[in-house]
C-alpha cells in the first residue's frame, strides 16, 4: 500500500467521526441553552428573593403554607400563621413565594 492511499483512509475516517460527534454536540447545546441555563436563571432569582425577605412579608413555603414573616435568620425563618398566630419556624429554601410587593424607589 502507498503513502497516498493511507492517508486518503485516514482523512476519510476523520471526516466520518467528525459527522458522527456532531449530532452529540448540538444535543449538548440544545440542553444547555434551553434546559440547563434557564434553570440557573430561575435559581439565581429564587435565592435573590430568599436573601431579600422582610419581617412583615408574607410568604408562601414549598409545602403551601401561607404566613407573614416574623423574623429571620441566616438560614431559617419565622412565619407567623393562621388567626391564632402560631408561629413555624421553616429553612429558608423551603419559601417558594413571596406575596408581598416592595417599592423599589
Amino acid at each position: 500500500m502507498n503513502l497516498t492511499a493511507i492517508l486518503a483512509s485516514q482523512s476519510t475516517s476523520a471526516a466520518d467521526m467528525l459527522i458522527t460527534f456532531i449530532p452529540l454536540v448540538l444535543i449538548i447545546v440544545f440542553f444547555y441553552f434551553f434546559i440547563i441555563r434557564p434553570q440557573r436563571k430561575q435559581d439565581k432569582k429564587d435565592a435573590q428573593m430568599r436573601n431579600e425577605l422582610e419581617i412583615g412579608d408574607e410568604v408562601v413555603t414549598n409545602g403551601g403554607i401561607v404566613g407573614i414573616v416574623f423574623s429571620v435568620k441566616d438560614d431559617t425563618v419565622v412565619i407567623e400563621t393562621g388567626g391564632d398566630r402560631s408561629k413555624i419556624r421553616v429553612m429558608k429554601w423551603a419559601i417558594a413565594k413571596n406575596l408581598t410587593v416592595h417599592d423599589d424607589n
